[in-house]
């Protein structure tokens, strides 16, 4: 059986030996692309290739011509995966099975406010919360951006911001009193601190600029709940802690599984995905839901659950051919680097 994976991160690569290496002993033939023919993951693929750096509907075309000529099985992709989602007919025409979510959630979950606003009026609807969410304002132009941070240093809070829509920890900032001083110049690492009138010297080049929310910052723990479900059935949740450095624990923490079985039963999201929640004065607030595979799932693996191997079972076979997960919890763990040589 023939899987795709399209210009994903580097960590897929420990996704792909955990799906090679299944308990079931099921054989598949992996392919990688990327528009960088040095992106590492690809030297774990059995067969590798450089895609065109192209997006939109372009894309699509791209993707099923690929799909037809290398004869894809399974397409388990990043790149563009809410527009493919939106596609996923035609993919099932040609007989590509693909890794995502229904398209309507996948949009949902891509834009961070309207999944705030989404989760508020489901609360509102129900009478009941859902998951506690950071104080927040959508802005898009720099005197929105100065009431919002106005707004909410007054509830006490220090302000932080991202974009909308955006991946990982890309555009986050969390705004610093005053001006920076020498010293931190000159001896602080990479930082994602900005002063107040240096982003909103930088935000007033244009009149109005893409959605910013501006939030309160979480002081807390991080974690990520790395989930696996399937037509309304969460069959795995497990909570990934992040502590100091690198060092990531596994915990079984169960206000934070009550908040996974929440979220699924009322958005039913299908397959692997990841919900990030941090910690503000003993109360876990969401910072975003990502409906793929996150960067850290491996950590979880740890647990004795080859999820990525477990959500191809589900793609192919629906709930009929999962069994009941018993995950080791407690576990901690880090990483090191390791050098590839590039062929």
């Amino acid at each position: 059986m023939k899987i795709w994976f399209n210009r994903w991160f580097t960590t897929v690569a420990h996704y792909i030996d955990l799906i090679r290496n299944n308990e079931d002993g099921a054989v598949f033939e992996i392919y990688g692309s990327h528009p960088n023919e040095d992106a590492l993951y690809l030297q774990y693929c059995d067969y590798a290739f450089v895609e065109p750096d192209i997006s939109g509907d372009a894309y699509i075309d791209y993707c099923l011509s690929v799909c037809i000529e290398k004869e894809v099985d399974l397409f388990i992709p990043r790149k563009e995966n809410v527009l493919i989602s939106q596609n996923l007919s035609k993919f099932h025409e040609i007989g590509v099975k693909v890794l995502v979510c229904n398209a309507e959630l996948m949009a949902l979950m891509d834009n961070k406010a309207a999944m705030y606003e989404s989760i508020t009026e489901r609360e509102k609807e129900k009478g009941q919360p859902l998951v506690p969410l950071p104080d927040y304002v959508v802005v898009n132009n720099v005197d929105e951006f100065r009431e919002a941070y106005t707004h909410l240093t007054k509830k006490g809070h220090t302000v932080c911001f991202k974009p909308v829509i955006g991946e990982g920890a890309n555009g986050f900032r969390v705004i610093k009193e005053g001006q920076e001083t020498i010293e931190e110049l000159l001896t602080e690492g990479v930082t994602r601190r900005i002063s107040m009138e240096h982003a909103c010297s930088i935000l007033s080049q244009k009149e109005t600029f893409p959605d910013l929310m501006v939030l309160e910052y979480l002081e807390g723990y991080e974690y990520s709940i790395d989930c696996l479900a399937y037509d309304g059935e969460l069959h795995l949740a497990i909570p990934r802690k992040k502590t100091g450095g690198r060092i990531r624990e596994l915990e079984d923490n169960q206000e934070l599984l009550a908040i996974a079985r929440a979220l699924h039963r009322e958005y039913n999201i299908d397959y692997i995905s990841n919900i990030q929640v941090k910690f503000s004065k003993g109360v876990p607030k969401l910072l975003e839901i990502n409906p793929r595979m996150a960067g850290g799932l491996n950590i979880s693996c740890l647990s004795g659950v080859n999820i990525p191997y477990e959500a191809i079972k589900l793609l192919l076979h629906g709930n009929s051919k999962v069994d009941k997960f018993t995950p080791t919890m407690g576990i901690r763990a880090s990483h090191i680097e390791k050098e590839i040589v590039l062929m």
